[in-house]
């Protein structure tokens, strides 16, 4: 690695490329006295760069600091925040740093070290300590308590800070690091960087996605509330919401599957796979959103994977697409297991079958463990007479069969127990 020396060469022909082309939105707020910086912006808009090269500037004048990053998933913050077109390793001159990719830790030449977590795994963030941090994607984070962690650790140095980049979720936690006075928010589009976008992508986007809620959320970045009339609202599922699974566990956890006829690629629509278990008090708990866009063998085993990291009894599944398609596909999914299957069919439409769940969150009855910010997305956005977001809700189709199973009664269809191998 190259010296310590803090204005290297190669250093300021990096800093100087990045002052020529970054937008007066991209550049941290003037002063110290500020803790959190928060760019909340759309698509495109160049957040990952900003955040890049925000932490890249700290390393690089600060010697022998600690600092952490963290994101959705250790792969959000390996493959995107660091190794990405626009990451960490993208805003630092070659040879001057060692990235230890399968401990997710970067030691820059001078000292200054960089640690990814995943908010996921919050219990990760105990202990260490840091001089600040580049939280990335902080509305998708699954559970609140990574980021009150983190603030636990920020006491090192005698200002520490971080920098947020997201695109906003109206979910607590965004709106908590919003409210807060230490926070300055830079807020914007996608179509703020159209100069670095390709036009024919930018023109696709602004056609499908423009004057939609989808579109204003992620695209212009704006922050919305419940759909009028939603069968949930976010105030609901803040209420019934838990940290943690029962202490005295299930009786009974089924996998409920949502099935599309996609062939995986980027405009199909997505297969919901959700986990709930009935607890000896006999409320139901949504374990987790297993939910993915792919081909019939990969969702069929994503499915068989989440039903057995469980050891769940079922696996509920539409078959509107076609009962025999289904079985066959999970079938061939996988070897040397038996799976029951239960084949149900949407003889209702998605709201009428999804009004009696709602009712139970509304006893509190249904809790979920941590958040799923896809998953509730598409919830806030279920009225009595249709659907108001985009595309089709397929993890609130597959926590409906879930949760139907467990706690109303189920459905009269056979279980087939699928042999494998």
């Amino acid at each position: 690695m190259a010296d310590g020396s803090m204005y290297t060469k190669p250093w300021m022909r990096k800093r100087l490329a990045w002052l020529e082309t970054a937008r007066p939105e991209q550049m941290p707020p003037p002063g110290v006295d500020w803790l959190t910086w928060l760019i909340m912006a759309g698509r495109g808009f160049g957040k990952t760069r900003a955040g890049a090269e925000w932490l890249a500037e700290r390393l690089n004048t600060q010697p022998n600091t600690r600092w952490a990053i963290v994101a959705p998933t250790i792969a959000d913050a390996r493959d995107t925040c660091v190794e990405g077109q626009s990451g960490l390793l993208a805003a630092l001159p070659d040879g001057t740093y060692d990235w230890h990719r399968s401990l997710g830790e970067l030691v820059y030449h001078n000292g200054a070290r960089v640690k990814c977590f995943a908010a996921e795994e919050p219990n990760r963030l105990r202990g260490p300590q840091h001089h600040g941090a580049w939280c990335d994607e902080l509305s998708s984070w699954r559970y609140d308590d990574a980021w009150d962690q983190l603030m636990f650790g920020l006491r090192l140095g005698t200002n520490p800070q971080v920098c947020v980049t997201t695109t906003p979720k109206p979910n607590p936690l965004t709106r908590q690091v919003m409210s807060d006075e230490d926070t300055i928010i830079t807020r914007g589009s996608t179509f703020d960087n159209a100069d670095n976008l390709a036009p024919k992508a930018l023109k696709k986007l602004k056609q499908k996605y423009e004057g939609t809620r989808l579109g204003r959320q992620e695209l212009n970045a704006e922050l919305l509330d419940d759909a009028p009339g939603a069968l949930w609202t976010r105030g609901t599922l803040e209420l019934t919401r838990v940290k943690r699974m029962p202490g005295s566990g299930f009786k009974r956890i089924v996998v409920g599957l949502d099935p599309s006829g996609s062939d995986g690629s980027d405009d199909g629509d997505s297969q919901g796979i959700i986990a709930a278990g009935l607890g000896h008090n006999d409320h139901v708990y949504i374990i987790s959103d297993d939910s993915m866009r792919g081909s019939p063998n990969e969702w069929a085993m994503r499915a068989i994977n989440t039903y057995n990291d469980l050891e769940a009894d079922l696996i509920v599944a539409e078959k509107n697409f076609g009962g025999e398609m289904v079985r066959s596909t999970i079938r061939n999914a996988s070897s040397d297991t038996l799976v029951p299957v239960k084949m149900v069919h949407a003889s209702r439409g998605k709201s009428v079958r999804a009004e009696p769940v709602s009712m139970l969150y509304e006893q509190n009855r249904v809790h979920h463990i941590g958040t799923f910010p896809e998953l509730e997305d598409q919830m806030v956005n279920m009225t009595p007479t249709e659907y108001l977001g985009n595309g089709s809700p397929d993890r609130l189709d597959a926590l409906v069969w879930a949760v139907t199973e467990l706690a109303l009664g189920g459905s009269t269809a056979k279980v087939i127990k699928v042999k494998f191998g």
